[in-house]
């Protein structure tokens, strides 16, 4: 059972007075039916930078995926369940079914020779806050245990997240558009 998550918009009402906008659990959440207890939770969506704040009450109806949209951002939560329950049962088209359902089919660099078969790679800048739990940072050439409390920034490099404990993880990702080149 994955924690739903509460989020709150706040902004201005029409007579510019700061005010609660919406209060809930954040209604954008996508589930990986071959890793039980994994949901990834869309918080906000920003598709200019600036971005814009007056007369936006909602972003979670742009479209779905790893990757912000043009010069934007996505702000998400993670929770990754533990791997022991999964792992090994993983096939090729599990992995690939997931990155469809994220709404990025390209990101996948599933290779049978990987080290993970979740590594993703995106034409991005992620801050990365571990809030709870601890997870591995699997990239190509070495791997970053990390714990609550800790941070990464990923910039555009080819990745997966390999939670080895015996406890979900939680992860804020804050994604944003980046240039690969220049």
């Amino acid at each position: 059972m994955v924690k739903p998550i509460r989020r709150i918009v706040a902004g201005e009402n029409e007579s510019g007075d700061a005010v609660v906008l919406s209060d809930g659990p954040s209604p954008d959440v996508r589930l990986d039916p071959s890793r039980p207890g994994f949901a990834a939770t869309r918080i906000w969506v920003t598709d200019s930078t600036p971005a814009r704040v007056r007369g936006v009450r909602e972003t979670l109806d742009l479209t779905h995926s790893i990757e912000p949209p043009p010069n934007g951002s996505v702000c998400r939560v993670i929770e990754f369940p533990p791997e022991a329950g999964y792992r090994r049962d993983i096939s090729d088209d599990d992995v690939c079914n997931y990155f469809r359902i994220m709404g990025s089919p390209d990101a996948s660099t599933l290779r049978h020779e990987g080290r993970h078969p979740y590594m993703q790679k995106t034409a991005t800048l992620d801050f990365c806050y571990i809030l709870e739990g601890e997870i591995t940072l699997v990239l190509d050439l070495e791997e970053v245990h990390l714990q609550a409390g800790d941070t990464v920034v990923l910039r555009a490099a080819n990745h997966a997240w390999s939670n080895r404990s015996g406890a979900p993880c939680i992860v804020i990702f804050s994604h944003h558009d980046a240039a690969l080149e220049g």
